[in-house]
Formats: structure tokens, sequence, C-alpha cells
């Protein structure tokens, strides 16, 4: 099954769920500082959901207990948030929302730096953002998925960091997970052949270290294998005929609240 083409007023739709999900983060985002528990975090995406007239997309999906996922330090990807796990200075923390408004859902998360944090943290946060921005840039109408991962590989290793490879993008519209899968290593012209109306994330996983990871028994919480800090910047994107239309804006400053 393909990824199915968005039209008309479902564009329009998947804007308001990009723009829900991104004010979120952003609200979120704000509020991040020493002390806060993860679980902090997941009660302030489920208010500030509800306040814009959406659901968290992840909340119960396959069994996920919370409304939001927190990855902390070398925590890759779908962390839980715990009311006994607080933030201190030097940590960097990923927060990942997902937004239902209207069927349509909208996906991002943006990797915050708690305090003053090392030169290697700042590191892997300013590379795994450029790597998302790489990715993003080479979509378009014509385009291979390849093109996606190679943008993205290439970077992170002129950068001295590599890329989890397990774990990718994906389609989204009336579902959060739909085909393609988006791999961010891979080669140029090589995958599928990207269309005008498709609707993908760009969500690279960066590792300071070796690109390895594992999974923790609780089912979701993946970590580096070798203890590495790692970091994730995600956007949805609408692919258009002049290139792509980012769905999850980061709302300007007096906006976010």
């Amino acid at each position: 099954m393909g990824t199915p083409l968005i039209k008309g007023m479902d564009v329009e739709r998947l804007r308001r769920a990009g723009q829900a999900a991104a004010g979120t983060l952003a609200h979120v985002g704000a509020r991040l500082a020493p002390g806060i528990s993860t679980a902090d975090i997941d009660a302030w995406v489920r208010e500030d959901t509800a306040r814009r007239g959406g659901t968290p997309s992840q909340l119960g999906y396959k069994g996920f207990p919370a409304a939001v996922c927190t990855s902390r330090n070398h925590v890759v990807c779908h962390g839980i948030p715990r009311p006994d796990e607080r933030l201190a200075p030097g940590d960097i923390i990923n927060v990942d929302v997902t937004t239902c408004l209207g069927g349509f859902h909208g996906d991002t998360s943006a990797t915050f730096l708690i305090g003053e944090v090392s030169a290697e943290a700042r590191h892997v946060v300013d590379v795994a953002r450029r790597c998302r921005d790489a990715g993003v840039a080479v979509v378009r109408h014509g385009a291979r998925l390849g093109d996606i991962g190679a943008a993205i590989e290439e970077l992170a290793r002129q950068e001295g960091c590599s890329v989890v490879r397990e774990f990718g993008g994906h389609g989204i519209g009336h579902q959060m997970h739909l085909p393609p899968h988006v791999s961010h290593v891979g080669r140029r012209g090589t995958g599928i052949t990207l269309r005008s109306g498709m609707v993908i994330t760009i969500e690279p996983m960066v590792n300071l270290g070796r690109a390895e990871i594992r999974v923790l028994p609780d089912g979701w919480t993946v970590l580096t294998e070798d203890g590495s800090l790692s970091a994730q910047f995600e956007h949805t994107v609408l692919v258009t005929r002049e290139g792509c239309e980012i769905l999850t804006p980061t709302p300007p400053a007096g906006e976010m609240l």
C-alpha cells in the first residue's frame, strides 16, 4: 500500500493538526528547566493539546502509556515520562509531540538544552537539527526517498556523528503511522519516488557515538548501546511540485502560549 495523496480541504486539516502539535511543543519547551519531571511534561502536553482542541496521538498507541515521548541524554527515542525522572543542568531532552485534530495527525519533536550543557551535547543537538533540515531540503515532487537518507547521513558523518538505522520517519495523515518508511540513511537515486500530495515525517536520531542501540525491558525505551548522547528533531512535511511545505513550523515566540 502506498502513501495516500492529500488534496483539497484535507491539506488545511493537516496544517491545523501540524500547527497544533508545533504549538504544544513550543509551549512545553518554553517551560523546561532544572527540577521539572518528565511526568510534568506529560501533564503539560495533555493540557495544552486539549486546549487546542486535539487529543494526543501517542496515548495508548500499541499500549504506549503516555501522551508524549521524553527522551533524555542517551535515550534515543520512546522515553516514557516518569515522576521520578527530573531534569538537571547539563541535560538534553527530546520532546516528541503528536496531535490528532479533526481526524488528522501532526507529528513534531525537538531536543532542548537544560541549563549550561557540554560542548559535546551542544554539538550533537546542533547536528541533529541540521540533519533534519538537510533531509527536508531535498524533498520535492520527483525526488527519491534515498535522497533524504543520503543527505542526512552525509552531514552526520561529516560532523563525526552517526545516524540510527532501526527507526525512521513515516507517512502520516488519517493515521499517525502510514507507509512509506522514511530511512535516515540511504543512497541517492534509490527508493520510491516522492509525489506531490504525499505527507511524511523526517525525524533523524543522531548519536554522538556509534549508531547501535538497545531497547529496555519495558519494550519502548531505546538507548544508545555505548551510552553516548543522542538528539532528534522532527517535522511533518507535505511534498509539493516546488519542494515541500513544513506542516509543523515553530510558531513565533508571541504565539507559543
